[in-house]
């Protein structure tokens, strides 16, 4: 049953955990994506409350104070708690905001840690048996001192079901679009990252909905163009030789190239690309799965099943019901 037929006489209570010593721009990330109003593009209302950690008046890193209008009480009605970048991996949060934690975890609540803010889910034993990522500088300190978690440092963000983590810095947008996709949809997730001018669906084949990033670099005017004409061609059959000499390389300098440009290998890409194309023909179309399959160029319903499932541990059949958006 989703949230929103369970709560259906008032907007989902999302509550932002700030605490002394807290960096703006996390802070800010959430606040965003579900405290601005968005209405003119779809998106559904949500009830942000930003939440003091401590009883005072709070400095930031930037060097100016905030006050939060919530204590830590606003996370006993929240539906998503989100706690931001924590000021120092090395300290430990004090007992009542881990208290609150866990008692929102105990009784449903999505929790969601950006960046050092796993590190806080992880003090409360949110995270204990879980996969999780958060900022690689601080990967190896995350799995040395929670060694029970399942650490990936090279995801933007890991989402498992009712906990998701983040990497670090912009990541943190990329996983609470992401959280706002799987909530309302790709189409109110695209207006808002729109409205913010950043990408609205960075893709990758990591665990269950997960994303890294494939873009090209932009000033490989050539290797743009190409792969530009790749993505609006994926039902066709491509090859490294044939994507070779339509760019008018030699394979080893194709190879080369697209490797500097990308980040990645000529197929990982092209399997990336088909299984963007499937999620949003999934999320924006009734069409068969087998149409589907054709137009993201797996030639087959078998294919796209299978690569789908070891992309995201799920099937083509429930993510369209799980991000049509409700």
């Amino acid at each position: 049953m989703t949230l929103a037929a369970r709560l259906p006489d008032r907007p989902p209570v999302v509550a932002v955990v700030a605490f002394d010593g807290i960096s703006p721009f996390h802070l800010s990330v959430p606040c965003l994506v579900f405290g601005e109003d968005y209405a003119g593009g779809g998106v559904p209302r949500f009830d942000l409350r930003v939440c003091a950690a401590e009883p005072c008046t709070l400095r930031t890193t930037a060097g100016f104070t905030i006050g939060a209008p919530h204590g830590l009480d606003a996370i006993d009605e929240a539906d998503i708690v989100i706690v931001p970048s924590w000021r120092d991996a090395h300290q430990t949060p004090h007992d009542a905001l881990l208290a609150s934690l866990r008692a929102a975890h105990a009784r449903g609540a999505l929790m969601v840690g950006l960046c050092l803010g796993a590190f806080v889910l992880a003090a409360a034993g949110v995270l204990d048996g879980r996969p999780a990522t958060t900022h690689w500088a601080w990967a190896e300190t995350f799995a040395r001192r929670y060694p029970s978690i399942r650490v990936d440092a090279a995801v933007l963000y890991v989402d498992d079901g009712d906990v998701l983590t983040s990497a670090g810095t912009a990541a943190s947008l990329d996983c609470c679009l992401h959280l706002l996709r799987r909530r309302c949809g790709a189409r109110a997730a695209n207006y808002v990252a729109r409205r913010l001018v950043v990408p609205p669906h960075r893709q990758g084949n990591q665990a269950q909905f997960v994303e890294q990033p494939v873009g090209v670099d932009a000033r490989d005017d050539r290797l743009s163009t190409l792969l530009e004409w790749a993505q609006q061609n994926l039902a066709e059959s491509h090859s490294l030789d044939s994507l070779a000499e339509r760019a008018l390389m030699s394979r080893r300098t194709f190879t080369r190239r697209f490797k500097l440009a990308t980040g990645t290998t000529v197929g990982a890409w092209l399997l990336a690309a088909r299984l963007a194309r499937a999620q949003q023909l999934l999320e924006t179309t009734t069409d068969s799965i087998d149409g589907i399959a054709e137009a993201a160029g797996f030639g087959s319903a078998v294919s796209l099943r299978q690569h789908f499932a070891e992309a995201f541990k799920t099937s083509p059949s429930n993510y369209r019901r799980e991000f049509r958006g409700t």
